[in-house]
């Protein structure tokens, strides 16, 4: 029923007191039956970049690490503890590309299944239209290899892992 890297599947005591009664409710929760802690997999949040050049060219990263290392993802990250998005997407940026948000507006959002150490984490990707103070010394960091331009309907999909990002590219392109 569930895929080997589902939470349900994975996570085999309870966080609380470390029983292993640790009983599947349904598909995103587990309650154990020694301290009655029920414990929900809820979706992460994420963030995600959409800033074009001055040739109507979206940017793009390359992952420089797994999962998905060398391939097509947009600029962003995860959401922090006590973090808003807009704090988070401004952070990402300047982690990744050393480069400072002058506007944000948001876009759109979709759920997305993002793998990582044999877990899949259920995130809520959420898209921003990005304005950033210069494109000009942008520099790969942090967890990208480089960067690259493409118009949204050039794109092959099937570089983006991601179906949150496929999803984004997509509405971008009125699809």
């Amino acid at each position: 029923m569930f895929s080997n890297s589902h939470p349900i599947t994975v996570f085999k005591h309870c966080p609380q007191c470390g029983s292993s009664d640790f009983q599947t409710i349904n598909e995103r929760a587990k309650k154990c039956t020694a301290c009655l802690f029920t414990y929900y997999f809820n979706a992460a949040a994420a963030v995600a970049a959409i800033i074009f050049n001055n040739e109507g060219k979206l940017l793009f990263t390359r992952r420089a690490i797994q999962p998905h290392k060398g391939m097509l993802d947009l600029p962003g990250g995860f959401v922090d503890h006590m973090e808003t998005a807009e704090e988070a997407l401004c952070r990402e940026l300047n982690e990744e590309l050393g480069v400072t948000v002058t506007e944000l507006e948001y876009f759109c959002s979709f759920p997305n299944e993002y793998p990582y150490s044999g877990l899949s984490v259920f995130t809520l990707d959420l898209a921003f239209k990005v304005k950033i103070s210069s494109l000009s010394n942008m520099k790969a960091m942090d967890d990208i290899s480089g960067f690259e331009f493409y118009y949204p309907e050039e794109i092959n999909l099937d570089e983006l892992p991601s179906i949150s990002m496929r999803k984004i590219i997509q509405k971008l392109n009125g699809n």
